[in-house]
């Protein structure tokens, strides 16, 4: 790596003596500000940022990957190396530290695995993340860091705890250490062929059962197994995986572990999104003073070539276009919804076939509706800033981010009343005026669409709702803080 510490700064050492166990070391394959593709990337960047302003010592490891920019590279500093036992290989392991918004950062550096463009695809996934679990574990025996918890993040990182169980307990520098496996979106769950056990893994013949299942060896299987706590990114999504509808197979497994699961809801960064502060849109606004608003609606309007009516709804979705998100309710009801006086506004990339049956219904309806087969962050803040309405009909959502990025940019989220969207977004009360938004529990086109009609009521002819509404979301606390809390009680509960 350029302009770094040369090897020699600090060559490998040996094994550091045990002394008291503090904080957490945070294992996840992305997280801001160095590289991120999506959710886990903002949760693995925020989360150990609000656990330090909770007074905890808390660290991230991260592979070395290519694609980390190369400003944020060259300000990293090489800490030591050493070589891992993966099976019947021995790779080497460079270990380099940075910090970042007061969170220390670890990266695990071989280039064989990391120097590729994207960070996940690849044929040998498997490999390349067994390679970065086991390397974090090594680490530890070489670095001044003696965490009382490791909390794992998804399949990349769930054979952390598999390996610590096979190969390191007998080792004084790991007594004790508890382990926490957090499920981010269980659909993705490391399945490969039975043979990766022993030949990758090296994992032995009796310890086998903690990852073979539905005859794949399963590294998220093997995460749940070997844990001493599973979380979810919702409560509601904690309850939802025993099921087999959301499970992807792993409901028995779920069932009979019940007992050390829970969920713990994400947060969101409230400072890096806020319609006061965002340098992104054509102007601020907050829940103060929402005239910024409709200046961001009719500057973005104009700026896709949409005509701007000032008493026209415009609904909004940011979004992965996968079944997963919901589209196939939104086609089967799209011609009908821009039958009626509103615009709409899709934003993002993922399946062909939806990119291209959107770009076709937009050919038909160019004048009420944009497909933008893209994604970028500034023009995703100002899509929050011009939305009057969030679209969000998600098959199941573990947690969800856009939502509440939404009603903090002022957009009513209408949902569908699965995992995180469940937790998030309570219901509007016409009597109370109480919640935030407009849900339909049922997958189903007619319920997405009744949802959507109710709020584009609301918006029509109940001005005084509508006002409601939306500053009951832009008011609502999705800080990291109250999940950073709950956190800190997990833990305690681990090392009490």
């Amino acid at each position: 790596m350029n302009k770094m510490k040369k090897r020699n700064a600090k060559a490998k050492g040996k094994p550091r003596q045990p002394r008291k166990r503090t904080g957490v070391l945070f294992v996840a394959s992305e997280a801001a500000p160095y590289i991120r593709t999506g959710g886990l990337g903002d949760v693995a960047g925020a989360l150990p940022q609000a656990l330090v302003k909770e007074g905890l010592d808390v660290r991230v490891v991260l592979p070395l990957y290519s694609d980390i920019p190369d400003k944020l590279r060259q300000s990293l500093s090489f800490v030591t190396y050493t070589y891992v036992p993966l099976a019947w290989r021995n790779q080497y392991c460079g270990v380099y530290e940075g910090e970042a918004n007061g969170v220390k950062y670890y990266f695990i550096d071989n280039e064989y695995y990391f120097k590729r463009g994207g960070l996940y695809g690849h044929y040998d996934d498997g490999e390349r993340f067994a390679f970065f679990s086991k390397a974090v574990l090594e680490m530890l025996m070489l670095i001044d860091f003696r965490p009382a918890i490791i909390h794992c993040n998804d399949w990349q990182t769930a054979l952390v705890p598999v390996f610590l169980d096979c190969f390191y307990r007998g080792n004084s520098i790991y007594e004790g250490i508890k382990t926490i496996y957090s499920i981010h979106n269980i659909e993705f769950q490391g399945q490969y062929d039975s043979h990766m056990a022993s030949d990758v893994l090296g994992i032995p013949e009796s310890r086998r059962q903690l990852l073979e299942y539905a005859g794949c060896c399963n590294y998220m299987k093997g995460g749940i197994e070997s844990s001493d706590r599973v979380t979810t990114v919702s409560p509601t999504y904690a309850g939802e995986i025993m099921d087999s509808y959301y499970a992807y197979g792993l409901e028995d497994i779920l069932r009979n572990r019940a007992y050390k699961i829970s969920g713990i809801i994400n947060g969101i960064d409230v400072a890096d999104y806020d319609p006061k502060t965002d340098k992104d849109l054509f102007a601020p606004y907050s829940v103060a003073d929402t005239s910024g608003k409709e200046v961001n609606k009719e500057a973005f309007l104009r700026m896709i070539s949409l005509q701007y009516v000032p008493t026209r709804p415009l609904i909004a979705m940011i979004t992965r276009l996968t079944s997963q998100k919901g589209l196939d309710l939104v086609l089967c009801k799209a011609e009908e919804l821009l039958a009626a006086d509103v615009q709409l506004v899709i934003l993002g990339m993922g399946d062909w076939k939806y990119e291209t049956r959107l770009k076709d219904l937009e050919h038909r309806y160019g004048n009420k509706l944009r497909v933008i087969i893209n994604f970028n962050r500034a023009l995703a803040s100002k899509l929050y800033a011009a939305a009057d309405i969030f679209l969000m009909p998600s098959k199941f959502e573990p947690c969800g981010l856009s939502q509440m990025i939404a009603m903090r940019y002022g957009a009513v989220p209408v949902v569908r009343e699965t995992g995180g969207l469940k937790d998030t977004v309570e219901p509007f009360n016409p009597e109370t005026k109480q919640g935030v938004g407009y849900t339909f529990k049922t997958f189903n086109a007619d319920d997405m669409l009744g949802a959507i009609w109710r709020a584009v009521d609301a918006y029509y002819n109940n001005k005084e709702d509508w006002k409601i509404v939306t500053k009951n979301g832009m008011t609502r606390d999705f800080s990291w803080a109250n999940s950073a809390k709950r956190y800190v009680e997990l833990y305690k509960s681990l090392i009490k």
